[in-house]
């Protein structure tokens, strides 16, 4: 049963709206009045409320992406991975990113006593439906602020897959080596076969990563996290 405070809470609570212009606080205080609401994230301390989402243009993409986060967190013992998790990065943005991968123990985030991820994550990785969206204008510039140090872009519509990498305070691309892999410069063994992501082979994806697994960096890697 809700108690009678809550109810008139509820009731009395405006609704987040896309293009409200929020501080964090009033936005946490109007997404806790709405649990029904499943993603709603706060950029430059503006309100945006997800639309519903399509299999081919999300849905599968996201999949993709959590498999293959999931299959290098269960080779590398200390990073964790998480999927659609709020993030308090500072006092205008609250994402809520499509996945994410941090160092837990020594890393740029923590996770806070009410279960939220505190700080920047290492990597984050966002579905785009294309080069207008704005995980590649607004988001970008948030999390380059933020010292997020490696963002993953997958413009679907656009076929294409932008992986940026911090350097002295921009982003700068990373680009495949001759074989179309794109090797993280921060979690070592993390391999991504672009051309077959684009592609739908997933298999070819997991191979090209337990590739990855192989490399004395990454056995350095899991080496150092356990130390």
């Amino acid at each position: 049963m809700i108690s009678a405070d809550k109810t008139a809470e509820l009731l009395t609570t405006p609704p987040l709206e896309n293009g409200d212009k929020l501080t964090r606080a009033e936005f946490e205080r109007r997404y806790h009045a709405m649990p029904n609401l499943k993603k709603a994230e706060l950029i430059e301390g503006v309100v945006y409320v997800a639309s519903p989402l399509r299999i081919k243009s999300h849905g599968e993409p996201h999949a993709y992406i959590m498999g293959w986060l999931a299959t290098y967190v269960a080779a590398t013992p200390g990073v964790g991975f998480a999927d659609n998790t709020t993030v308090l990065l500072d006092a205008d943005n609250e994402p809520q990113p499509d996945a994410l991968l941090r160092i837990e123990q020594g890393g740029r985030s923590r996770i806070t006593k009410d279960d939220y991820v505190e700080g920047a994550p290492e990597l984050i990785v966002e579905i785009a439906a294309s080069s207008a969206s704005y995980d590649l204008h607004e988001k970008l510039k948030v999390y380059r602020r933020n010292q997020v140090q490696e963002y993953l872009v997958w413009r679907v519509y656009d076929r294409q897959f932008d992986w940026f990498k911090l350097n002295e305070g921009e982003y700068l691309q990373l680009q495949p080596n001759s074989d179309d892999i794109v090797c993280s410069q921060v979690f070592p063994g993390l391999w991504l076969a672009k051309s077959a992501l684009l592609s739908g082979d997933l298999a070819k994806v997991l191979a090209t990563l337990q590739q990855g697994f192989s490399t004395p960096e990454h056995q350095s890697f899991i080496e150092k996290l356990s130390g």
